[in-house]
């Protein structure tokens, strides 16, 4: 399930267009439905939305860049209810638009919504009807809320321009915050949980590793990292700052690319570096870089923004490239050079992709 756009010419200050979400045959690419809307951009990089759709219980949840909310039939593609977020909360859209896909818990779906006292908002997934809103803050960012177990409770992390909260899921209700720095509201990469940790890593900005209480629900900063270090990109810095893509954590170690697309090996309790490298980026050190990292099996597939496809082993030792192809081409451009920024998807032993121009299938098993 994809979403799409179409992007005539600029009218006044905005783009008129129109948003597409697209139900493809996964063997095939057939389109078997389409539910497209007219949207109007008024933000930054107006090509569309962003947002990855959710699937569950026969429904298929869609969130707009300008903050079209969508519940469709998931055999039709019918609209079973909508809101429009920016119209009934009194709010704009983030710089780069509503990026943060919607998460289903239970009878709930939770949103990052902005506007006074409905930064986040729970919806009942069948009605639409609002449930709970928390929180107020300048800019919303780009990152989906997440949901981990610490202190004995279920609890909500909700990452915004402003603050990492954690929030009751179920009544809305703030178990704890901390402020945190961002650079243009650029909350995105999902906080990570290791354990009793907590790693959050804003772009450009020091990192921040959190230790969850284990009696109630609570935090304490365990490192953070050094500003002077991160904006001078100093090698022997604390952790690492991340622009899009979420970091890997797993046995007391974090993997993930820096805003200049280093890749990098932390030790989660101190912060040390233990190793960094440019290979999959291919020496080239830019702003906002990315590489998206998934694990399988004991290796790591890695996708670049300029559409290669890395299989990897990674440990706390070292790097090192199993296998690399080119798959799709980069159509953006920005900060000088030609970008693909939209997140790969893995299923039935297949990657899917897209750019701006097509959506392609190759296969990953062994032939």
């Amino acid at each position: 399930m994809v979403t799409d756009r179409v992007v005539p010419d600029p009218v006044k200050n905005k783009k008129a267009g129109s948003e597409r979400v697209l139900c493809l045959n996964a063997a095939d690419g057939k389109i078997l439905w389409k539910h497209e809307y007219d949207c109007d951009y008024g933000i930054g990089y107006p090509l569309g939305p962003r947002t990855t759709p959710n699937i569950d219980g026969g429904k298929v949840y869609s969130l707009g860049a300008e903050g079209h909310l969508f519940c469709l039939d998931f055999e039709s593609g019918k609209v079973l209810w909508s809101r429009d977020l920016k119209k009934e909360y009194d709010t704009k859209s983030p710089i780069w638009g509503f990026a943060a896909h919607p998460l289903i818990d239970g009878q709930r779906l939770i949103c990052m919504v902005g506007g006074k006292d409905s930064a986040v908002v729970a919806f009942d997934k069948d009605s639409g009807k609002e449930l709970w809103r928390a929180l107020t803050c300048k800019q919303i960012g780009y990152c989906p809320p997440m949901i981990y177990e610490a202190g004995g409770k279920r609890q909500l992390i909700v990452w915004h321009g402003e603050a990492v909260n954690s929030l009751d899921v179920e009544t809305g209700r703030v178990f704890w915050s901390y402020p945190i720095e961002t650079f243009t509201g650029m909350a995105i990469a999902t906080p990570r949980k290791l354990g009793d940790l907590l790693y959050v890593c804003p772009p450009y900005n020091p990192p921040f590793m959190f230790r969850l209480a284990t009696d109630k629900p609570d935090a304490t900063v365990l490192w953070k990292g050094d500003p002077k270090a991160v904006r001078k990109k100093e090698p022997k810095q604390l952790g690492f700052d991340s622009c899009f893509g979420t970091p890997f954590a797993e046995d007391g170690h974090a993997y993930g690319n820096t805003a200049y697309g280093e890749l990098v090996c932390i030790r989660a309790d101190t912060g040390e570096r233990l190793w960094t490298t440019l290979e999959p980026n291919k020496g080239y050190n830019r702003q906002s870089s990315d590489i998206f990292i998934v694990k399988n099996g004991e290796r790591f597939f890695l996708y670049t923004e300029q559409g290669d496809l890395i299989i990897a082993k990674m440990t706390p030792k070292s790097y090192e490239q199993v296998s690399r192809t080119h798959l799709l081409d980069p159509t953006y451009a920005t900060h000088g050079r030609d970008v693909l920024w939209s997140h790969p998807a893995f299923a039935i032993r297949c990657i899917y992709l897209r750019n701006d121009k097509e959506i392609i299938c190759v296969p990953l098993a062994a032939q």
